[in-house]
């Protein structure tokens, strides 16, 4: 857990254990991002080609909060500001400390946040995660990916797939399809997302009935 004694900087080294409970801490608290997933979420895997992530060059932990201001835009949010008893007495309650949170450990080479987006906003995507990066402690890297999109696939093995139709939607990514296997896996496969990626259902009764007749 995080404590709020010192800034958040102070708190990025760890070296020892974590522990979400003790005897004085009794509670948990719950994560306070509960969104990770923002934007067009219901676009096609070829709509965004291009992908840049964050990735980590030191064990450290940082904060939600750090993680909630990196992806804040220029005018997309509101602050709010209000006067409270911040200087109450409390006596020996909370002496060992009020935990205010719990801080993700991140470690050398993990990826921190990643960006998709089209090809021609490549000179935004290297502007804004080094901006998002200035809300960090510690170290991190700037990387574009090779990849299409968040798939495993490079881009120029994408554009073969995707012209020789063997490839098929799978949320964010794509998936393979093999040509060789049981008959009913590749056609159920094929005609349950179809799409410009995978075979068009009318290629695939064309196939079925070349196969019959060859047989």
């Amino acid at each position: 857990p995080a404590w709020v004694t010192c800034p958040a900087r102070c708190y990025h080294y760890y070296k020892n254990k974590p522990y979400p409970k003790s005897c004085f801490c009794r509670g948990v608290l719950d994560a306070k991002i509960h969104i990770f997933d923002l934007g067009g979420k219901k676009a096609k895997v070829d709509e965004f080609p291009l992908c840049g992530h964050m990735v980590s060059d030191k064990y450290e932990q940082f904060s939600s909060e750090a993680l909630e201001v990196s992806r804040c835009s220029k005018d997309g949010f509101h602050m709010l500001s209000c006067a409270g008893a911040d200087r109450l007495q409390t006596a020996m309650r909370g002496a060992f400390g009020k935990p205010q949170g719990t801080e993700p450990r991140v470690h050398i080479g993990q990826v921190i946040m990643s960006v998709c987006t089209k090809l021609q906003n490549k000179e935004h995507v290297i502007e804004a995660l080094p901006r998002a990066k200035f809300k960090f402690p510690g170290r991190q890297k700037i990387h574009l990916s090779k990849k299409w999109s968040f798939g495993k696939l490079n881009a120029d093995e994408f554009e073969d797939m995707a012209a020789e139709q063997c490839l098929t939607p799978a949320g964010c990514g794509v998936r393979y399809i093999p040509s060789r296997g049981p008959l009913d896996k590749w056609l159920a496969l094929c005609l349950r997302t179809p799409s410009a990626l995978s075979p068009m259902p009318h290629q695939v009764m064309c196939s079925l009935i070349k196969i019959s007749h060859a047989v």
